[in-house]
C-alpha cells in the first residue's frame, strides 16, 4: 500500500527545522545567524525534479534567511515561511497547482505538521520525529532530521517511479494492428537540466557548440557566435573560464608572443582573452533571450566560484582537468550535473574520477564524455567504439563524446553509436587566429551537422516493423501473393 501511494506523488512539501535542519539553530545577539542543512538532502531535489518530476516545497512556521538563501540555491519556488496555518497554505498551492490530495506527500516532525499530514496522500517522518507524529505518518525514515531522512524519502519516491515506468508496456499503433513491447524502458539515465532540456537514452541528441576561447576576447564576437549556434538549433554553446595567474605555469608568464593585439607576454595574451563578470552577464541575459542553454569548462577551483554567480545547467571538466581532484570536488559541492571529458586519459584515471564523484554521491549527475585530445585528430585516433565500452562500464551515466576531427560524418557516427550529447568547437572562420581555430566547424557546418543528427535520429525508428503507406504502391505492383490484411480497397 505505501509503495501504491506514493506512484501519484508529483509534490513534496516539507517542514524546515527538524527535517531538512537537525532542529539546532545558532544564535547571535542580532538573533538567528545559522541553520545547518545536509548538502545530500538539497541533492534529493535535483534528482526528484530530474528523475521523477516530482518538485520540491518548503512549508515553515520559521521566518528564515538561512531557509530563502537555501531554497533560492535549491530552485525551491514554492515557499512559504511564517505559516501559522499549514492546511491553509496547502489548500492554496493545490487550488492554484491543480493537484489533488493523493499527489501530495508531506514530511514532518512535530506536532504542528499533523493537521496538514492528515489532507495529504502521503506521509513521512525523520526516525527522531516525536513518537506521537511518528504514529501517524506512512513511512518512518531511518535517517533524521537534517541527516537525511529527506533524501532517504526522496529516493523511495524516485525508486517508485522509475520501478513504475521500466515495467509500464510501450504501445506502438499502426494501421493494420496495435503492438505491445514488454521491454522495459531506459530508467533513471535522463536527466532534466535545470533549464529544462533533458539528455540521456531516449532523447534527443544534445548538441553542444563549444565556444571554447574562439571569441578572441570580443564579446562582439560570442554574441555572433551565439547568433549562429541558435541558427544551426544547437541545444547549448560552452565556454572556458579559467584564472590566468592559476592556469599559466609561472616560467611561462614573461614568454613572448605576437598576437592581435601587438607583441606581449603569455599572461599579458591570456588575460586578455578571458571574459569577466561583466562580459558573462552580456552571455548569461543573451542566452536567456535567444532561449539557448550556456555554460563553461572550468580550469580552476576559483573559476568554479566565479562562476557559482551565474545560473548554468552544467558544469563541463576538460579533459587536461580529469585527474585535478580538488577541482571535480569544488565542482561537486555546488550540486550542478558535472560532464567529464575524457581525452589524454587512460582507463585507469577515468575510473578514478568516477570513484570520487560516487564515493561523493552514489547518484551524482554525471556525464562522460569519450575523447582523444589531438587537435585537429586523424580519423585513426578517434576510437568512436570508446562510446559503447564506457556505456558498458557505467551503465547508467549518459555517454557522450567530444570531438576535435576536421569532418562531420565521425560526429554523426558517434550518435549512431550512442552519443547522447556530443560537443565540437566553433568558430566563424578557420582561418581565424587563435589556438583552437582550425580545429572547429564554421556556422554552415554545425548547420549540416545538426541536420544529419536529427536525420538519423528519424531514420532510426522503432525497431518494429511495419508496412509504411508509401509502400503500399509498390507491393500491389510488384508482389504477386499478397497478406488478405493488404487486400482491402482492391
Amino acid at each position: 500500500m505505501t509503495s501504491q501511494k506514493t506512484l501519484s506523488i508529483k509534490l513534496l512539501l516539507t517542514d524546515c527545522d527538524g527535517v531538512l535542519t537537525d532542529a539546532g539553530v545558532y544564535y547571535g545577539e542580532s538573533g538567528e545567524v545559522l541553520k545547518k542543512f545536509s548538502i545530500r538532502d538539497g541533492m534529493a531535489v535535483e534528482r526528484m525534479r530530474n528523475l521523477a518530476n516530482i518538485d520540491t516545497g518548503i512549508i515553515t512556521g520559521e521566518l528564515s534567511p538561512s531557509v530563502v538563501k537555501r531554497a533560492e540555491k535549491l530552485k525551491i519556488t514554492e515557499l512559504h515561511l511564517g505559516s501559522k496555518d499549514k492546511p491553509a497554505v496547502l489548500k492554496e498551492i493545490m487550488e492554484r497547482r491543480g493537484l489533488q490530495a493523493s499527489e501530495i506527500a508531506y514530511i514532518g516532525d512535530d506536532s504542528n505538521d499533523l493537521g496538514i499530514m492528515e489532507l495529504v496522500g502521503f506521509t513521512a517522518a525523520p526516525s527522531d520525529a516525536l513518537p506521537f507524529v511518528k504514529e501517524k505518518v506512512d513511512y518512518i525514515c531511518s535517517a533524521k532530521g537534517g541527516e537525511g531522512a529527506f533524501r532517504e524519502l526522496a529516493e523511495m519516491l524516485i525508486d517508485a517511479r522509475t520501478r513504475l515506468e521500466a515495467t509500464e508496456p510501450q504501445i506502438t499503433i499502426n494501421e493494420s494492428h496495435t503492438e505491445v513491447s514488454q521491454q522495459p524502458q531506459m530508467v533513471g539515465k535522463t536527466y532534466k537540466l535545470s533549464s529544462g532540456q533533458r539528455i540521456g537514452p531516449g532523447e534527443p541528441c544534445y548538441v553542444i557548440a563549444e565556444i571554447g576561447i574562439n571569441h578572441n576576447g570580443s564579446l562582439e564576437i560570442a554574441k555572433k557566435l551565439i547568433d549562429e549556434a541558435v541558427a544551426a538549433k544547437v541545444n547549448a554553446v560552452k565556454f572556458q573560464k579559467r584564472t590566468p595567474e592559476i592556469c599559466v605555469p609561472k616560467d611561462q608568464w614573461e614568454i613572448m608572443r605576437d598576437t592581435p593585439w601587438g607583441r606581449m607576454s603569455y599572461i599579458d595574451y591570456k588575460r586578455k582573452t578571458e571574459f569577466g563578470v561583466e562580459e558573462y552577464a552580456a552571455i548569461d541575459q543573451y542566452c536567456r533571450e535567444l532561449g539557448i542553454d550556456w555554460f563553461v569548462s572550468t580550469w580552476d577551483v576559483e573559476a568554479v566560484d566565479f562562476m557559482e554567480q551565474f545560473d548554468t545547467p552544467i558544469y563541463k571538466l576538460a579533459s587536461a582537468s580529469l585527474t585535478d581532484f580538488p577541482l571535480i570536488k569544488r565542482i561537486l559541492f555546488t550540486g550542478k550535473p558535472l560532464m567529464l571529458s575524457t581525452g589524454m586519459s587512460n582507463m585507469r584515471e577515468i575510473e578514478e574520477a568516477v570513484k570520487l564523484v560516487k564515493e561523493f554521491d552514489e547518484d551524482y549527475p554525471l556525464f562522460i564524455a569519450h575523447s582523444t585530445s589531438a587537435y585537429p585528430c586523424k580519423p585513426e585516433e578517434l576510437n568512436l567504439k570508446m562510446i559503447q565500452t564506457l556505456a558498458k562500464t557505467y551503465p547508467g551515466v549518459p555517454i557522450g563524446y567530444s570531438g576535435h576531427e576536421t569532418g562531420l560524418a565521425t560526429t554523426v557516427a558517434a550518435v549512431t553509436l550512442g552519443a547522447t550529447f556530443v560537443e565540437r568547437h566553433f568558430t566563424l572562420d578557420r582561418a581565424m587566429w587563435g589556438s583552437d581555430h582550425a580545429a572547429s566547424v564554421e556556422p554552415q557546418g554545425f548547420q549540416r551537422l545538426v541536420r544529419d543528427i536529427r536525420d538519423v535520429e528519424t531514420a532510426a525508428g522503432d525497431g518494429i516493423k511495419k508496412v509504411y503507406e508509401s509502400e503500399l504502391g509498390p507491393m500491389k505492383r510488384l508482389r504477386v501473393y499478397i497478406s488478405d490484411e493488404y487486400k482491402q480497397g482492391q
